[in-house]
C-alpha cells in the first residue's frame, strides 16, 4: 500500500439551514486502502461520502485528489469519472441486469465488444452471471445490491464510496456479500470509503476506522488500536468496551510500569504509568474478562481477581454476555458451553479475573 494519500480533505465544513452538520479539519485515504466511517445514525457519515463525491457542496474546505484540488467544474467532472458510489438502497434502471451494469460503460463510449467482456467479468465476480438477462425489477434485495456493486466496479473506479451497502439485507445475504466484497476490494486493490453503523462489518473490511460523533471524527486508526485504546468514553462505549470504572490512582509501582486504582473501595492493578491522585476511567473489553466459580489457589499471574454476583445473563446464540456486580459493574463474554459447564445462574457468586495489561485507561485529570 502506498503511503501517499490518493484523496484528502482539509477544513471541511458542511451546513444545513445554518447549522453545522460536518466539521472535519483533516482526513485522508491512501491508495488501495479501505477506510470505514463508523458511528451512530445521524452522525454525518453519509454526508462525508456525498461531499467527497461532489454530490454535496461544502460551506468551506478543500478536496484534494492525487495532489490536485477539485475546485472547478472541469476538475469536478474529471474527478467524478474516476469514482463510483453505492447506496444503501440499490438505484437500478428499469432494464436487465446486464444493461444496468453496462450503463456507465456506454456513457463513457466504450466499444460493444469491450462492454460485453467487462460486464461479464463483473457479473461473474459478484456471483450474478446467471441473472444477466433478468429484469432489475425482479431481483431480490441481495441480487439488486450485487448488481449495483457490479455496475460500480465495471467502470474500474479509482475510489468507490459505499454508503451502508449491507443495511437492507437479511443476515445470510449480508454475510455472503461482506465476504465477497472484501475479497474483491483486496483483489482489485480498489480504494474504498465505507460508511456503516455496524461495528462487525467495519472490523471485517477495514484497514482503518474513523469513529464519528456529531459531525466530527473523534478517533481514527487501525481497528485494533481503536478497539483496545479508545480516546474517550464515547468511543469506548461505541466499540464495546462495556466495563467502564471511574477511580483514582492511589499507588504507583517503582520500575514495574504498573499502578493501582481505587474503584468503589476495590483495588485494580493497571499496566502503565500514572501519577498518584490522578482521576482515570478504567475500561475492559468483555472478552478479556474470565469467569470462575472458585477463588484462585496459590500464586497466579493474573493481577486482578474480583468477587462478584451475577445480575443478568444475555444469550447471544453461541455466546453469552454475563453482567456481574463486583462493587461496580463488570461485563464478560463466555461461550454458551462454558456457561453450561459452570452452571452459571443469576444470583450466583463468581470470580472475575483480568490481566493488568487488559485495562485501558482514559485520563480525567486530578
Amino acid at each position: 500500500m502506498k503511503a501517499t494519500p490518493v484523496l484528502k480533505v482539509e477544513n471541511l465544513l458542511v451546513k444545513r439551514g445554518g447549522v453545522t452538520v460536518l466539521d472535519i479539519s483533516s482526513l485522508f485515504i491512501r491508495e488501495g486502502e479501505i477506510l470505514t466511517l463508523i458511528g451512530p445514525n445521524g452522525t454525518g457519515k453519509s454526508t462525508v461520502l456525498l461531499t467527497l463525491a461532489c454530490l454535496l457542496k461544502p460551506f468551506r474546505g478543500s478536496i484534494i485528489f492525487k495532489g490536485q484540488r477539485v475546485d472547478t467544474h472541469q476538475a469536478i467532472f474529471a474527478y467524478r469519472r474516476k469514482l463510483s458510489m453505492v447506496f444503501q438502497e440499490p438505484l437500478l434502471f428499469n432494464a436487465t441486469v446486464f444493461d444496468n451494469v453496462a450503463s456507465g460503460l456506454k456513457i463513457r463510449g466504450m466499444g460493444k465488444g469491450d462492454i460485453q467482456r467487462r460486464v461479464m467479468e463483473c457479473l461473474e465476480r459478484f456471483g450474478i452471471s446467471h441473472l444477466g438477462r433478468r429484469s432489475a425489477r425482479k431481483l431480490s434485495g441481495g441480487e439488486a445490491q450485487r448488481t449495483s456493486l457490479a455496475r460500480a466496479f465495471a467502470t474500474l473506479p479509482e475510489i468507490v464510496f459505499l454508503d451502508e451497502p449491507f443495511a437492507s439485507l437479511d443476515p445470510p445475504g449480508r454475510e455472503s456479500l461482506i465476504e465477497d466484497l472484501g475479497g474483491i476490494l483486496r483483489e482489485t486493490q480498489t480504494t474504498a470509503i465505507l460508511a456503516t453503523h455496524d461495528l462487525q462489518e467495519a472490523l471485517r473490511l477495514s484497514d482503518r476506522l474513523a469513529v464519528m460523533n456529531e459531525g466530527k471524527i473523534v478517533q481514527i486508526g487501525p481497528p485494533a488500536e481503536v478497539m483496545d485504546h479508545p480516546v474517550d468514553l464515547f468511543v469506548a462505549s461505541f466499540v464495546g468496551m462495556e466495563t467502564l470504572m471511574t477511580g483514582s490512582v492511589i499507588e504507583v509501582g517503582e520500575g514495574e510500569g504498573a499502578f493501582t486504582v481505587s474503584i468503589s473501595g476495590h483495588h485494580v492493578q493497571v499496566a502503565g504509568v500514572a501519577t498518584p491522585g490522578e482521576k482515570v476511567v478504567c475500561g475492559i473489553r468483555p472478552e478479556h474478562v474470565t469467569l470462575g466459580t472458585d477463588p484462585p489457589r496459590g500464586k497466579s499471574a493474573i493481577r486482578n481477581v474480583l468477587s462478584g454476583k451475577i445480575l443478568k445473563i444475555v444469550s447471544l446464540g453461541l455466546f453469552c454476555k454475563v453482567y456481574l456486580h463486583c462493587g461496580f459493574m463488570v461485563v464478560a463474554f463466555v461461550t454458551r458451553q462454558f456457561g453450561e459447564n459452570l452452571s452459571l445462574k443469576v444470583g450466583e457468586d463468581v470470580t472475575a479475573s483480568f490481566e493488568a495489561t487488559a485495562v485501558h485507561v482514559i485520563r480525567r485529570g486530578k
